[in-house]
């Protein structure tokens, strides 16, 4: 499994990279699409919803079942990553490349509380037990 030491990560499975400009992108990470199966469809939050850390924001259906996607932080929706939305798949072949969503922080605190990678792979290993 792979956990780039670059990211952030929540206990429902999202990945967070936090930008330059006071943004988050936001995808899953590739436990949750391993656990997922062959991912078949998307429902992205909308462009300029307001979000609250931890709150379902969005779908994620794969072929087994579908699951809500978490706001890591809170903020504002951004963008939506269309190309994903229409190309699902692609969450399966690059997690960490398939962006979701980004979100302007309304607190950037909040990305203190977030996982790093090795505390990530360690719940998400016990997570398989």
């Amino acid at each position: 499994m792979t956990t780039p030491d670059n990211l952030k990560y929540t206990r429902s499975h999202e990945w967070v990279n936090a930008e330059t400009d006071g943004t988050v992108t936001v995808g899953i990470t590739f436990h949750a699409q391993e656990q997922l199966g062959d991912v078949v469809f998307i429902q992205s939050p909308e462009v300029g919803r307001p979000v609250k850390q931890g709150e379902a924001c969005a779908v994620i259906e794969s072929v087994k079942a579908a699951a809500d996607i978490h706001a890591p932080v809170s903020g504002v929706v951004l963008a939506v990553n269309q190309e994903v939305a229409d190309g699902p798949e692609r969450v399966n072949r690059d997690p960490y490349g398939a962006w979701l969503f980004r979100v302007r922080l309304s607190n950037p605190a909040e990305l203190e509380g977030l996982l790093g990678a090795a505390a990530y792979a360690k719940l998400a290993e016990n997570d398989k037990r």
